[in-house]
């Protein structure tokens, strides 16, 4: 198969795959260094490398879980509340091997959306290269991440567009 074959199969068979498929194999240091790396090829505009992005896995993960499940509660109202959410917020980040926090960081030097588009493609790169490594992943953008600024230390200029869970597909 040539180089354009290939590339169309791992676009063919890129999808969505939701933590609840994951296996409970880890994802090796090796592949997970070469998901992050092949985000960082993406297209920017004056090469700002708007993207930030921070790994978590084990404890830390588990950490992130209770604090989003703690957010989920404290902001619904009683009413609304549902134990059914609150529970999804913990399956989710438990069951992926690693969850990813994105993060557009604004230069000032380009239009917003350019950054945001230039971010979406370093996404587009890591779900390519999840899906040639037979890794699951997809990308969640739930309004919990506008409350997160003090544990992803996000800055003033900067914006959480979510989170991008993975796990192996064994």
């Amino acid at each position: 198969m040539n180089k354009a074959e290939v590339l169309k199969e791992i676009i063919e068979q890129r999808r969505s795959i939701f933590p609840k498929d994951y296996s409970d194999t880890e994802i090796s240091q090796e592949i997970l260094d070469e998901i992050l790396h092949s985000a960082t090829l993406a297209p920017n505009h004056k090469r700002t490398k708007p993207w930030r992005f921070k790994t978590f896995r084990g404890e830390e993960k588990a950490k992130l879980a209770l604090e989003m499940q703690s957010i989920y509660k404290s902001t619904q109202p009683e009413t609304l509340f549902l134990e059914k959410k609150y529970n999804d917020i913990g399956f989710k980040i438990n069951k992926a091997d690693t969850v990813v926090s994105i993060v557009v960081n604004f230069s000032g030097m380009v239009p917003e959306w350019e950054e945001i588009a230039a971010v979406s493609m370093a996404v587009q790169n890591m779900y390519l290269t999840c899906t040639a490594n037979n890794i699951g992943c997809y990308w969640s953008s739930p309004k919990i991440v506008d409350h997160l600024k003090e544990s992803l230390i996000i800055e003033e200029n900067q914006k959480c567009l979510g989170f991008l869970y993975m796990g192996n597909m064994d």
